[in-house]
C-alpha cells in the first residue's frame, strides 16, 4: 500500500504542509504510521479522509463539527446530505446569476432601441423586465379562464343552429359578461402604465383603461401626474387596489 508525507499529502489536496500539520494536531486527520526518521506517513485512506476534511471546510464547517461528524456511525450519510445541500445552493446560485444575466441582456437591448437613454429610461426599462415574468403568468391565466367561456360560446351557436334552442347562448351572453367584468378589474386592478413623457408610473381610471385604443404592450391613456395623453408602456403593477 502507497505511503505519503505530509508533503505529498497536501499537493494532492491542494493545501498548505502546515494545514495538514494543524488538522494532525486537532486529532482529525492522525497519520496511520511513521517513518524510521519519525516522519509522518499517510495512507491511501487518509488522503481520501483529507479530501473529505477539505469539502467540509469549503462549506463553511468548523473544525469541531467536522471532528463530530467523522466519529459518527455513519459520517457517509451526513456527508451525502451535505452534498445535496450544496448541490442546491449551487444551482440556485446558478440559477440567479443567470436570470441576472438575462436582466443585463434585456436592458442593453432596450437601450439600444432608443436614440437617445437617460436615467429615466433606464428606469423605465428595469421596471418593465421586473415584472415581465408576473405579466405573463396573469395573461396565461386569463386565456386558461377563458377556454371554458369560449366552448360555452361554440357550444350555444351550434345548439342554437341545429336545434333552435336559444336559451344556451343566453346563457353564454350572462356568463361571459360576469367573466369579462371580473377579468377586467383583476387584470387592471394589477397592472400599471409608464408615462413616456414624465415617467411617471400610474394606474388609469378602469373606465378608460378598458375602452383605451392599445396593442399587447401599451395603451393609450392619460397620464394622472403629467396630463399627457399618448401611448403608455404596461407594467406589472402588484396587488394594489
Amino acid at each position: 500500500m502507497s505511503k505519503y508525507t505530509t508533503g505529498d499529502v497536501a499537493k494532492l489536496c491542494g493545501v498548505t504542509v502546515r494545514t495538514v500539520q494543524y488538522y494532525d494536531t486537532r486529532g482529525i486527520l492522525i497519520p496511520s504510521g511513521l517513518s524510521e526518521g519519525g516522519r509522518r506517513l499517510y495512507s491511501e485512506d487518509d488522503v481520501r479522509r483529507m479530501k473529505i476534511i477539505c469539502f467540509l471546510r469549503n462549506l463553511g464547517l468548523p473544525i469541531d463539527a467536522i471532528s463530530q461528524i467523522l466519529q459518527e456511525e455513519h459520517p457517509e450519510k451526513v456527508i451525502s446530505l451535505l452534498i445535496e445541500q450544496q448541490e442546491k445552493t449551487l444551482s440556485d446560485e446558478i440559477a440567479d446569476r443567470e436570470e441576472k444575466l438575462e436582466k443585463l441582456r434585456e436592458l442593453k437591448n432596450g437601450l439600444k432601441s432608443r436614440a437617445t437613454f437617460s436615467l429615466e429610461s433606464i428606469g423605465d426599462i428595469a421596471v418593465y423586465m421586473e415584472g415581465r415574468k408576473k405579466l405573463k403568468r396573469m395573461r396565461l391565466m386569463m386565456i386558461l379562464t377563458g377556454l371554458p367561456v369560449t366552448a360555452l360560446q361554440c357550444f350555444s351557436v351550434i345548439f342554437w343552429i341545429v336545434r333552435s334552442v336559444w336559451w344556451p347562448f343566453a346563457v353564454w351572453v350572462l356568463v361571459a359578461a360576469v367573466w369579462g367584468t371580473l377579468v377586467s378589474r383583476y387584470y387592471f386592478n394589477h397592472v400599471k402604465y409608464i408615462c413616456p413623457e414624465c415617467h411617471a408610473v400610474f394606474r388609469p381610471v378602469l373606465k378608460e383603461a378598458f375602452w383605451a385604443n392599445h396593442t399587447p404592450t401599451a395603451r393609450k391613456l392619460t397620464c394622472t401626474a403629467c396630463g399627457h395623453k399618448g401611448f403608455c408602456v404596461e407594467v406589472w403593477g402588484g396587488d394594489e387596489k
